[in-house]
């Protein structure tokens, strides 16, 4: 372990900015770590609704760090995907691929939870660690930073009265509707509606993921209701310049919705109030910029249609701290960090902007050219465990 005394900046305190911050106080011992953060810390947070998906990889780091609600989870045993009717035979079968966590031989695939259970416990879980070693651990709830500014060996963070720290590590992402534009942006003129759906005639644990003319649609499934109905987090994309959806009053979302999942998803028997988010890609070209270092939605927000954008914010996290463990000078560590994590980055980045970009393309063909792909994967298995460990694990 690093025996510097380095004074780091986390700011934001999401999912992401959590988890490094805890992360940071348990494997850098003399390092002093703050956390920033707009919210007050008395703020509730744990009813916020709004649905994370975890790859196999993330809970896995989240519970080494003893901040997983395993509670508040629910586990992801299968994965459907498909595309929707009507579509071409192929030689190999339907147009379907079905991930089991049981073929590839691990307990789960992955887990969805709510994103205040998450934050909850991540938040919690902080502030032991803080009560525990409040001689370098510290908390700036309530406290939005203002400006960052670069200085010779470190950076200056201002919230309010200027500190000076050797790395500022900002995990402040938000939407893609109400960020600043980064280099790297496209905005797939798509709209995600977003909301809950009660199931009947459901199994446990499966996750459905369809490709409709429109755009992708996902039902993720949730922990059951207080008296039993199953419940799934609704993703459903469509073009935002032609939305079909928004004029919809809620019996017509339902019956529209049944249309589009195959039947073993179940039957959608009722809807949340669906909110509305547009989609794009907004992505920083590097992640280090001096002292610096941008993670997760401050780094690189993507199209939800491979659940993948807290997955590889966890990941920016685990793979800085690992490159800081051990090291003496910190400017080599964070160009070991940027330089280890471009395969994985650059991947997940380009796989989710070639899917989003794929349902704008009115090109003939090109559904049936998607059904032979997934048929074809379905009768290729070392191809399918190939890409169930990366979308469970990243590139690595």
């Amino acid at each position: 372990m690093s025996n510097t005394a380095w004074r780091i900046a986390v700011v934001g305190a999401g999912p992401v900015g959590l988890a490094l911050a805890l992360q940071a106080a348990r494997t850098l011992p003399h390092a002093q770590v703050t956390l920033f953060d707009a919210r007050p810390q008395g703020a509730s947070v744990a009813a916020d609704p709004r649905t994370l998906a975890l790859s196999l990889g993330s809970v896995q780091a989240l519970q080494r760090l003893s901040a997983w609600p395993a509670e508040a989870a629910e586990a992801i045993l299968q994965v459907h995907v498909s595309q929707q009717p009507p579509t071409l035979a192929t030689p190999w079968g339907p147009p379907e691929v079905l991930l089991t966590h049981s073929a590839m031989k691990v307990p789960l695939l992955g887990a969805v939870l709510s994103y205040g259970a998450l934050v909850a416990a991540l938040q919690a879980a902080w502030l032991r660690e803080e009560a525990a070693q409040p001689q370098r651990l510290r908390s700036r709830f309530g406290t939005p930073v203002q400006a960052l500014k670069d200085l010779p060996t470190g950076v200056e963070v201002d919230a309010g009265i200027a500190e000076a720290f050797d790395l500022a590590v900002v995990a402040e992402g938000g939407v893609f509707g109400d960020q600043l534009r980064k280099p790297l942006t496209r905005d797939y003129g798509q709209t995600a509606w977003v909301g809950t759906a009660h199931l009947q005639g459901a199994q446990r644990g499966r996750a459905f993921e369809r490709f409709t003319r429109e755009g992708p649609a996902a039902l993720l499934p949730l922990p059951p209701a207080a008296e039993g109905t199953l419940r799934a987090a609704l993703v459903w994309c469509v073009n935002a310049a032609d939305d079909p959806v928004r004029d919809l009053g809620d019996a017509q979302r339902l019956a529209v919705l049944n249309t589009l999942f195959p039947p073993s998803a179940g039957r959608i028997t009722a809807l949340s109030p669906l909110k509305g988010l547009p989609l794009g890609l907004n992505a920083e070209r590097t992640l280090v910029q001096g002292r610096t270092v941008r993670i997760g939605n401050a780094a690189q927000t993507l199209h939800p249609v491979a659940g993948q954008g807290l997955n590889l914010g966890l990941r920016d996290a685990h793979a800085l701290l690992a490159a800081l463990r051990g090291a003496d000078d910190i400017d080599r560590a964070l160009k070991r960090a940027e330089w280890q994590r471009a395969p994985d980055r650059w991947a997940t980045i380009a796989t989710t902007d070639f899917l989003a970009r794929s349902f704008t393309w009115q090109l003939p063909g090109a559904p049936s050219l998607r059904g032979l792909g997934l048929a074809a994967l379905q009768a290729a298995p070392p191809l399918q465990r190939w890409l169930a460990h990366r979308m469970m694990f990243g590139v690595r």
